[in-house]
């Protein structure tokens, strides 16, 4: 009988994308989400790419009753964790949101894990943790830090999960951090689907394509860049989902918990995004150059070397790719 995995906040971009992976590969999942930033038909838009019923059951992380039933009625093998808020801009608004969220929530979370005795977690974590990085490209030996309290979250959840992980060696935890997560599933039939204007790059340029949004703000182009704007690292999303089932398999089959960054290891700068979705979409895309935003830094990517050597991961799909599919993903939604 196929391993069944609980995924928290399952239905979002990266989640779903997960699940499909997880099938794929295997396995059976339970989705657990809020739809609070979802779409409540993406369970049929996933019946229809994987050809079998999805289980989707509706409720909050923070509930301990609900989780605890979920264990109960469901031979649970391993937990990948999603469910948090993710926006950085609404987090300096809304702390209080997020700290309850993303922390809370995950300390419920464990506490229904040890009681259902299920004591192995790949958790969601981002590359934010490494704050402004003072080398390049950051690997996972790089100090720790935070620019704002979404950030801080992801921080403390981080150091949570250490502590929990020295003091009883019951469990094990995949901390993946992510850099920057585009593209697109290969059917269109799920992508990122935000629920207001997007805080991230591709997705606000993708509503700039298809005329939603009137054009794309760079904020800076006087960075010591070639282009002059800022550089980040960014990894399609089946890459990424990919990399949660590698990092499941380690841990239900070596028992031994691990850190490592999922990225490309390569950076493109904004004006390269945008010029390789004008290639997606086929038209120049307008856009107007604004100063800094504070905080912002020039340069970000990753080193992915612990990844592959730890979990056999190497993402496969380069920027063209990513821009490709998440083209084909906006205009099918748009002309539907």
């Amino acid at each position: 009988m196929a391993q069944k995995i609980l995924l928290t906040g399952g239905a979002g971009f990266i989640g779903s994308h997960t699940y499909v992976a997880l099938k794929n590969a295997g396995f059976d999942a339970v989705i657990l989400d809020n739809f609070s930033n979802a779409r409540r038909d993406v369970t049929d838009r996933l019946e229809v790419i994987t050809g079998t019923p999805v289980t989707c059951i509706e409720g909050d992380v923070l509930s301990e009753s609900l989780l605890d039933r979920i264990f109960a009625d469901h031979d649970i093998a391993a937990v990948i964790h999603f469910a948090a808020q993710k926006a950085v801009g609404e987090s300096v608004e809304k702390p209080l949101e997020y700290l309850n969220t993303n922390i809370a929530g995950l300390y419920a979370l464990l506490r229904s894990m040890r009681r259902a005795e299920v004591f192995r977690l790949v958790f969601s974590s981002s590359a934010t943790v490494y704050g402004q990085p003072d080398h390049l490209p950051v690997n996972e030996t790089a100090g720790r830090s935070f620019n704002n309290p979404y950030g801080f979250t992801k921080l403390v959840c981080e150091q949570s999960l250490e502590q929990i992980a020295a003091s009883d060696d019951r469990w094990a935890f995949g901390v993946l951090r992510y850099f920057n997560p585009v593209g697109a599933h290969e059917t269109g039939l799920i992508g990122e689907d935000p629920n207001d204007i997007p805080n991230n790059l591709v997705p606000y340029i993708a509503k700039v394509a298809t005329g939603e949004l009137a054009r794309l703000s760079v904020w800076g182009n006087d960075y010591d860049t070639p282009d002059g704007t800022g550089i980040r690292d960014y990894i399609h999303v089946m890459d990424l989902a990919k990399g949660h089932v590698q990092s499941l398999d380690a841990l239900l089959t070596s028992g031994a918990g691990h850190v490592v960054n999922l990225g490309t290891g390569t950076g493109y700068s904004v004006l390269e995004v945008l010029q390789a979705y004008e290639r997606a979409c086929g038209h120049t895309l307008p856009y107007r150059i604004a100063p800094r935003r504070a905080g912002d830094v020039a340069c970000v990517y990753g080193d992915t070397r612990l990844a592959k050597q730890i979990l056999g991961f190497k993402a496969e799909l380069g920027l063209d790719e990513m821009c490709a599919s998440s083209w084909n993903w906006v205009a099918r939604r748009k002309n539907t």
